[in-house]
C-alpha cells in the first residue's frame, strides 16, 4: 500500500513515527473524449488567455487574486520554505473529544496509519487509550502543501486519520435558499412516516450496498468490447506543416495566380514598305 506521508504524531510526551496510507479509492469510471470525426484522444493545453500562446510549465508562477485582475505573485522558494516550516513540526494531538460531538459534515477523507520504525508500542498504547476511554484525538497536520485539521481514531484493528474541515470551511445552513418553515404536522402522517422508517431500520452492513451504474457501465462496455464495438487510434499522429511550407506554397500560388491574369504579349505585326 502506498505511503502518502511519513512523520510523527504525539500525545504529551509519547512520540509516535507513523506512515499514512489512503484508506479509500475512487473508482469512478473514466471515460477519455475522442474526435467524433478520426478517433483521436483530445488534448488540454495550457494557453495564455492573453498573448493566446502555449506555455509550458517553467513560465508558469503562482499567485493570489485578491480582486478582480489584480494578483500577489508568490514564487517557489517563499512558498517551500513556508511549506517546510510546517512540515517540520511533529503533529501533535491538541485535544482529545467523542466522535459523537464532531457532524459528519466536517469529514473529509480516511487514511490508515501504521506505525513506522520503532513505533510500534507507542501505537498501540494510544490505540488502547483511545479504546478504553471512548474518546478521539484532534490534531493538525500538513499533507501536500495544506494545513489540515484532523481526527484520530480506532477502526477495527488499527488507527485511522481522518482530515476534516475546519469551520470557516463549512458553509452555513442558513444560507440556502427556499427552505421552508416547520409546518404543522399531522399526528396520523407523522405516526404512518414513523412506522414506515421501523419496518426499514435494520443493521448498517456496507457490503450489500453496491454501486450498480458503474456496474450497468462496465458491462456495456465489455459487452461492446467482445462485439469488437471498438476503435483504434494509430500511433502516427499527421504532422503540421513548417511555417517554411505554408510559405512556399503560399508563393507558389501567388505566382501562378499572377500568370494566369498577366495578358499574353502581342505580336509585332510587320509594317508594309512603300515605294
Amino acid at each position: 500500500m502506498h505511503t502518502v506521508w511519513k512523520g510523527s504524531i504525539s500525545f504529551g510526551l509519547v512520540n509516535i513515527p507513523v506512515k499514512l496510507h489512503t484508506a479509500t479509492e475512487n473508482k469512478d469510471i473514466k471515460l477519455r473524449q475522442l474526435h467524433k470525426e478520426c478517433n483521436t484522444p483530445i488534448n488540454y493545453q495550457k494557453v495564455c488567455s492573453g498573448c493566446k500562446k502555449e506555455v509550458q510549465s517553467e513560465d508558469i508562477v503562482k499567485a493570489y487574486e485578491y480582486s478582480k485582475n489584480k494578483f500577489v505573485v508568490l514564487d517557489d522558494e517563499e512558498l517551500e520554505k513556508l511549506k517546510k516550516e510546517n512540515e517540520d513540526k511533529a503533529v501533535e494531538i491538541i485535544d482529545f473529544v467523542k466522535l459523537e460531538e464532531i457532524d459528519p459534515i466536517y469529514f473529509e477523507r480516511s487514511y490508515f496509519m501504521a506505525p513506522d520504525s520503532g513505533g510500534g508500542k507507542a501505537y498501540s498504547l494510544l490505540r488502547k487509550a483511545l479504546l478504553e476511554s471512548g474518546k478521539i484525538g484532534v490534531a493538525k497536520i500538513m499533507i501536500r502543501s495544506k494545513e489540515q485539521l484532523a481526527i484520530v481514531r480506532v477502526f477495527e484493528e488499527l488507527l485511522v486519520m481522518e482530515t476534516i474541515h475546519f469551520p470557516d470551511e463549512v458553509r452555513s445552513a442558513k444560507d440556502v435558499p427556499n427552505i421552508p418553515s416547520e409546518p404543522v404536522v399531522v399526528q396520523k402522517e407523522l405516526d404512518t412516516a414513523l412506522m414506515l422508517v421501523d419496518q426499514l431500520t435494520t443493521t448498517f452492513e456496507p457490503e450489500k450496498y453496491t454501486d450498480d451504474y458503474r456496474t450497468a457501465l462496465m458491462e456495456l462496455i465489455e459487452e461492446k468490447k467482445t462485439g469488437k464495438q471498438t476503435v483504434t487510434v494509430s500511433d502516427k499522429q499527421p504532422v503540421a506543416p513548417s511555417n517554411v511550407t505554408d510559405l512556399m506554397s503560399a508563393l507558389q500560388a501567388s505566382l501562378d495566380k499572377t500568370k494566369k491574369k498577366k495578358p499574353a504579349p502581342r505580336k509585332r505585326v510587320a509594317k508594309a514598305k512603300t515605294s
